[in-house]
């Protein structure tokens, strides 16, 4: 494996954007915060929810399309950014095995511990094929990606989402210049919908979301020593029409004080004030196509499910 990132630099990290968001106005944390191992098993329920589409959607998609993008890309290495959905990856290896031209994977993700079984699984399962962990943060870390011949990078699951405009831009900035011309995106993007099925997915019945969203919470308490009462935030989320994204919110049920050890720091929070801990931008097929021509790729090729609820591109490098 390829480590980019070790403990230290994680545990920096935290502390940085914790005390940047939590010294803002209005508050905010990072999303990518939530996924301790407790966020990351409530996620994998949250996907197998009956309001949680982008899943099952994405996954029919790349069901049908899979043999198509092994065609059009005839990849030698595929590259994931995130964990993902080992089965969504293996759809994609299986095609790419299938054509005949694929000949290395390589998975990054923050988690050391995650990428190591995953490389141990994908090794035995796919004995020709060659598989490289890369720890690192898709964010920070794409200039440090293994150089290759015909790669496609796949950044599937909506997560393009989570990244604000200026991210987002600032991402495929980077991408773009860690590829070379003619190499390829796999993007999964979920699509501008009625509110009525948008909001539901971050906000289902069952309360997984809930147990979800404050799990951040439990991560602050746990790793910088602070005194949140966890139970006392509201979960909520919104459909901000103007952005067209999901915030996802946690709203303090009453005027209190936390104290964060670690930060030497007390922050207050009013009654019914929200912190923010995530945006879920939903696109539109010429928006992203106008994005992704602004970083120097070409959108090339597009699937969607019989409702358009969600995309899955190719974007070639230009």
């Amino acid at each position: 494996m390829i480590e980019l990132l070790d403990d230290d630099d994680v545990a920096r990290t935290l502390r940085a954007d914790v005390r940047a968001g939590l010294t803002d106005s209005p508050k905010w944390l990072p999303p990518k915060w939530f996924y301790d191992a407790r966020g990351s098993e409530l996620f994998e329920e949250i996907t197998r929810l009956p309001e949680y589409y982008p899943t099952r959607t994405e996954r029919a998609i790349l069901v049908e399309a899979a043999p198509a993008i092994a065609r059009i890309t005839e990849a030698k290495s595929l590259v994931e950014l995130g964990s993902g959905s080992s089965e969504k990856t293996r759809l994609l290896l299986d095609a790419m095995l299938g054509r005949g031209t694929l000949g290395s994977f390589v998975p990054l993700d923050v988690s050391a511990s995650f990428l190591a079984s995953s490389v141990d699984t994908l090794t035995a399962d796919y004995p020709g094929l060659t598989v490289t962990g890369v720890v690192g943060d898709f964010a920070r870390h794409l200039g440090h990606l293994p150089d290759g011949d015909n790669r496609v990078v796949a950044f599937l699951g909506g997560t393009i989402g989570n990244l604000i405009p200026a991210e987002r831009a600032a991402f495929l900035t980077s991408l773009r210049q860690a590829l070379h011309p003619g190499e390829w995106l796999l993007l999964g993007a979920d699509l501008v919908k009625d509110p009525s099925v948008l909001v539901p997915a971050y906000d289902d019945a069952a309360g997984v979301t809930t147990a979800f969203n404050r799990n951040v919470l439990h991560v602050v308490n746990r790793e910088l020593g602070a005194d949140f009462d966890v139970d006392a935030f509201e979960h909520v989320a919104l459909w901000n029409p103007e952005q067209e994204w999901i915030e996802m919110r946690l709203r303090a049920g009453t005027a209190q004080q936390v104290r964060i050890a670690e930060l030497d720091l007390t922050v207050s929070f009013a009654a019914g004030e929200d912190l923010r801990t995530e945006t879920s931008a939903k696109f539109r097929r010429k928006g992203l196509a106008a994005e992704l021509g602004t970083a120097g790729f070409a959108l090339s090729h597009w699937w969607t499910d019989p409702k358009e609820w969600f995309g899955v591109l190719l974007a070639q490098a230009l």
